[in-house]
């Protein structure tokens, strides 16, 4: 129950999938679909003009997707990924790996999807790239999008500083090529590990195989030596070329189009996939997207702000900032000064955050409409606003500095102020109000 095809069916069982038999092309019309459906049901494409493989979309898009893909309810999500960071082990290895069944070296049998009108490129959105740091000798686990540029190589977007980048620096450095392998259509608790982003020298796949409950097997690919889960739907190797860029620009989870970027190049050695093989598309910008790479970073800060304030209750990365540009932040205030602490902490928890909303625990800091209520009236603009001017920032963030990575933060502290008081503040209730239900008095 590690591959993706065991997740599949788990999401069937729900009654949250969609399946497509219709002929669809990978060019816009696959993306059209899936973002009607986002948020709501993952969706399969079984019928690709372009391809013979399958095509799987929407997979985490909502949270009850994603709690069944780490084996937890919606309400301790964050306490199965924390507990899994903190518990991570090693994965068994197994000599086998279902992806051997078929072999090839070209790129086009893949149906690589063209999302959005001005891209650069049609894009693989879900490949998770394996490396080994070279100072700690571990392996690497993390998200890259990769363009085709022709049948056996991809430019690969990388982030400056992160670790696979480093790892690429390095060998570029010494005058080597980076031996890398990619895999396309892992089961979801494997993409979330990808996504979180571990310590310097943590290996993710140790994170997955805990959330999985210690039953991840991988498998070692001949070329690059690299271990990869051994359910994958398809796995490619290679190495990252030293000496070859390549230009793109891609739409990121903000749904805007980032700038032209010159990227390291992928040369293909071999590519492996499943019989019947299920291609994983993640749509930018949309629900799985911002998910995925939200909600483990969710899960970090429900863990190091509560470590810090006590007092907080829980912190939610809301819909509107994209699940990575706005927080809010539910505490049991204690002290006035309170609201400001949880402020800072946030914003050093999360650099790429822009503003951060601080509510009292009578507030469901998940709906907008009450944290805009706490801001009516608990919040006073010349005592409980906090900007700060020129510090470090989201890349993605097209209003801001975007050369120099710099942004201005907002923090608001929307709790009650303890001088004042307290009944003034208090929502009112009706007395019994859940005992009377309208629709019994319609009949």
């Amino acid at each position: 129950m590690t591959d993706l095809r065991s997740y599949i069916s788990q999401v069937k069982k729900m009654g949250q999938l969609h399946t497509i038999s219709k002929k669809v092309s990978t060019k816009f019309e696959i993306a059209s679909l899936t973002a009607q459906v986002d948020g709501a049901n993952a969706i399969l494409f079984d019928n690709i003009r372009e391809s013979k493989l399958r095509l799987v979309a929407n997979l985490v898009g909502n949270r009850a997707r994603f709690a069944k893909a780490v084996s937890s309810t919606e309400d301790t999500i964050h306490e199965k990924i924390i507990t899994a960071i903190s518990k991570a082990k090693k994965p068994k290895i197994s000599s086998t790996g279902k992806f051997f069944e078929n072999k090839s070296r070209d790129l086009s049998i893949l149906p690589i999807v063209t999302h959005f009108e001005k891209e650069s490129g049609p894009f693989i959105t879900s490949s998770v790239i394996y490396s080994q740091n070279y100072e700690k000798k571990t392996q690497n686990s993390s998200f890259h999008r990769l363009m085709p540029i022709d049948r056996t190589h991809f430019s690969i977007r990388m982030v400056e500083g992160r670790h696979l980048h480093r790892s690429f620096v390095d060998a570029k450095e010494h005058g080597e090529d980076l031996k890398i392998a990619i895999t396309i259509g892992v089961h979801p608790a494997i993409s979330i590990a990808g996504a979180y982003q571990a310590e310097w020298g943590e290996d993710e796949l140790n994170i997955a195989n805990s959330i999985l409950g210690g039953k991840l097997t991988l498998t070692k690919l001949p070329y690059s030596g690299r271990l990869v889960p051994s359910g994958t739907e398809i796995v490619m190797e290679g190495k990252v070329l030293s000496d070859k860029t390549h230009k793109e620009w891609m739409v990121e989870m903000l749904r805007t189009y980032d700038f032209e970027r010159s990227q390291p190049v992928f040369e293909l050695e071999n590519l492996y996939y499943r019989n019947d093989a299920i291609f994983h598309d993640i749509l930018a910008g949309f629900a799985e997207h911002r998910l995925l790479m939200g909600m483990p970073i969710e899960s970090k800060l429900n863990r190091d702000v509560k470590n810090k304030l006590p007092q907080t209750k829980q912190v939610i990365m809301s819909n509107g900032g994209c699940n990575w540009l706005h927080a809010v932040v539910q505490i049991s205030k204690k002290n006035n000064n309170d609201g400001k602490k949880a402020i800072d902490e946030t914003f050093a928890a999360h650099r790429s955050l822009k503003m951060v909303t601080v509510v009292d625990d009578d507030i469901d800091p998940s709906d907008p409409v009450q944290v805009e209520y706490a801001m009516a009236t608990r919040f006073q603009a010349d005592r409980n606003l906090t900007v700060i001017e020129k510090v470090r920032g989201s890349s993605l963030d097209p209003s801001s500095d975007q050369k120099n990575l710099l942004t201005a933060k907002l923090g608001i502290d929307a709790t009650r102020p303890l001088d004042k008081r307290q009944e003034g503040f208090e929502i009112a209730k009706i007395p019994g109000a859940n005992k009377f239900h309208l629709a019994k008095y319609l009949r």
